[in-house]
């Protein structure tokens, strides 16, 4: 399927928010997914995941979410790069990344060929706790959460855990985890799932047992081909059975 690809401007009350958009050539009105970055900023390979939801017959739209701070942020995967993309990730606010990701909704929702029954979501690293918290938004319908760092004990600038707005989640949610990731230990997995089971959302857990962290990223050290194909699928069947 051809796709266009453009770079957008999301306004969200005074802040002007960059975004890169991928929708089908194609004039027929078609669902929406929201795909939030790794804490390296709206790079290449989140404007190749973008591009691959477009592919499959979706409008994909990524969101800068550290506009607030670093306007045109992007970054490789150095050990520089992560420290700063760090430093960038604890300074964000809870409230302000609901208001930018409700603010895209609401962007993808003026543009003529979006369904405007709900749209769905993907977020990796950073991005999987934010999708997590911002699946409590109503027009979330879909969301997969790619190696969430933090959902059990941390909540950017609340003195409250991710984990503990899994009740007011609205829609489907997939996690997906490495079982060789040290920066989710598998117990926290764990209090992840019970939590989604306690709240009764409709959910599915993903463990990979020979994936680290990042292991969707084919640009990282850490890309597992194997698992990261089956996450796809996964991902595609979530969107396509929700949207």
């Amino acid at each position: 399927m051809n796709i266009i690809t453009s770079n957008v401007i999301i306004p969200n009350k005074d802040l002007q928010i960059q975004g890169f958009l991928a929708q089908p050539d194609t004039k027929e009105i078609l669902p929406a997914v929201i795909v939030i970055q790794e804490i390296f900023g709206v790079n290449d390979h989140i404007k190749d995941v973008t591009c691959r939801i477009a592919k499959e017959g979706y409008i994909a739209i990524a969101p800068a979410i550290y506009q607030r701070q670093a306007p045109n942020f992007t970054a490789g995967y150095t050990p520089e790069a992560i420290e700063i993309g760090k430093k960038y990730k604890d300074n964000t606010k809870a409230e302000e990344l609901l208001s930018d990701i409700q603010a895209t909704v609401d962007y993808l929702y003026q543009l003529p060929q979006v369904k405007k029954t709900g749209v769905g979501s993907i977020g990796f690293c950073f991005g999987g706790l934010v999708v997590y918290l911002t699946a409590t938004l109503p027009d979330i319908k879909a969301t997969a959460s790619f190696y969430g760092a933090g959902i059990a004990n941390w909540c950017p600038n609340e003195n409250f855990a991710t984990i503990d707005k899994t009740k007011d989640i609205k829609g489907k949610i997939y996690c997906f985890y490495g079982e060789k990731d040290p920066s989710i230990p598998l117990e926290q997995v764990a209090q992840i799932e019970t939590q989604l089971q306690k709240d009764n959302i409709s959910h599915q857990i993903f463990r990979y047992s020979n994936a680290d962290h990042g292991f969707f990223c084919d640009a990282r050290a850490s890309y597992h081909q194997e698992s990261a194909q089956d996450a796809w699928e996964k991902v595609l069947e979530l969107f396509k059975t929700s949207l």
